[in-house]
């Protein structure tokens, strides 16, 4: 009985021991070179899935070709009020930040020491005016005596250089009593031009003295109000390249005074009023490498104010047949090439390749490259290359996707 039941677990443990030498074998066969080949074979028969796209028709248009810029606001005209005369500040007559208008009195100087000088003046003025008049009388007299030879003839020459200096006296003078009235009228300190006077610095009782270095206050003309703008000098050199050749259309022949500016302020809101792009600077900073310009801005309400950072936006013309292009349609090669992916009539994905001009808030002008009618990718690049089979999920008009885009930040 023992002898039995000692056999029967020997046969167990060799059908065990079978059992864990014929796995490993097994799995080795499963991972031969036939049977991959199998797996591949049957893995090629499953045709592959299409690749799910979302496209837009494009079609072409004329589109603006918009310069973006920075700047700063600077006042339309600048006067610094100074002193033409010495004295003490009597009186200042105006309220700081005013408007002021020119001519306006600003400032009074004790005009005491100028109304004596005036008196001065005409008192010697009517001196020379009697003296002149002796003198005229003298020479008529010795013109008489000679003719009857009573007087000599140089006696009557000296007579009338006398006369002529006289005259020449009361010239002198009048223009002396010229200069006083001048003199006293500059005592009153008055407003060259119209505009905002800042702050004062002085005060009644100082001293100021003639074409003093230190102004006694600022005022600035703010309506209309100039936007020094800052242009990359390749960038105006490329604008006035493409002008030339055509690629830009400008609708009034290069006249810049005539280019409508958008103002948009350091809050991001958009200045309600539309300015006038006014000169372009003739020379280039060679430090920044930019050209300053300059557009003319309305400011009745005064708004704006010097110094201030200012965006503004232009149109340089327009592009006659582009094409706007969503910014995620574009792609690269590794060689820094624009291209998109176009659907043909049985949809597969083809590369396209395109000239970009310039960028137009999220999207592409492309100038060169698509027909009319192209269907673009927008989105599903990540299985997508070319000669993939497609499978369209949503197409739409270039339009309708601009018109979204624009919707959607205007909103935001």
């Amino acid at each position: 009985m023992k002898s039995g039941l000692a056999s029967g677990s020997k046969n167990q443990r060799r059908s065990l021991l079978v059992s864990a030498l014929l796995l490993p074998l097994a799995s080795v066969v499963a991972c031969s070179p036939g049977n991959e080949g199998a797996q591949q074979s049957q893995q090629q028969t499953q045709p592959p899935q299409a690749v799910k796209v979302e496209t837009i028709t494009v079609s072409p248009e004329r589109v603006q070709s918009v310069r973006e810029l920075t700047g700063r606001a600077r006042a339309f005209a600048e006067a610094e009020i100074r002193p033409q005369v010495t004295g003490l500040i009597q009186k200042r007559l105006f309220t700081e930040g005013q408007k002021v208008t020119a001519g306006e009195a600003l400032y009074k100087i004790d005009p005491a020491e100028y109304q004596a000088e005036v008196q001065s003046a005409a008192a010697s003025l009517e001196g020379a005016e009697a003296n002149a008049a002796a003198a005229r009388e003298t020479a008529e007299r010795f013109r008489r005596l000679s003719e009857i030879n009573a007087v000599s003839r140089q006696d009557y020459d000296n007579a009338v250089a006398a006369a002529k200096q006289a005259e020449a006296t009361i010239g002198i003078n009048k223009a002396a009593l010229q200069r006083a009235r001048i003199d006293l009228e500059r005592t009153t300190v008055r407003s060259p031009i119209s505009g905002q006077i800042g702050r004062s610095t002085v005060t009644p009782g100082a001293l100021v003295t003639a074409n003093q270095s230190q102004s006694l206050a600022r005022v600035l003309q703010l309506d209309p109000i100039y936007v020094d703008l800052t242009a990359p000098s390749s960038e105006v050199l490329r604008w006035k390249q493409e002008v030339a050749s055509g690629n830009i259309m400008t609708a009034n022949s290069g006249d810049e005074t005539e280019i409508p500016v958008t103002i948009q302020l350091e809050n991001g809101t958009t200045y309600p009023e539309t300015g006038r792009l006014g000169f372009s600077e003739v020379n280039v900073d060679e430090a920044a490498g930019t050209v300053i310009v300059r557009a003319v801005v309305p400011n009745s309400d005064g708004l704006l104010l010097p110094g201030m950072f200012i965006t503004a936006s232009f149109s340089a013309g327009s592009y006659d047949g582009a094409y706007r292009v969503p910014q995620r349609a574009i792609q690269r090669t590794q060689r820094g090439e624009a291209y998109v992916y176009v659907i043909d009539d049985q949809n597969v994905a083809q590369e396209q390749p395109v000239t970009i001009r310039e960028s137009r808030g999220t999207d592409w002008i492309i100038s060169e490259g698509l027909t009319p009618g192209a269907r673009v990718v927008v989105s599903g690049f990540q299985s997508l290359r070319a000669g993939t089979e497609v499978t369209v999920q949503a197409s739409k008009p270039a339009s309708q996707d601009v018109a979204t885009r624009e919707s959607s930040s205007t909103s935001e």
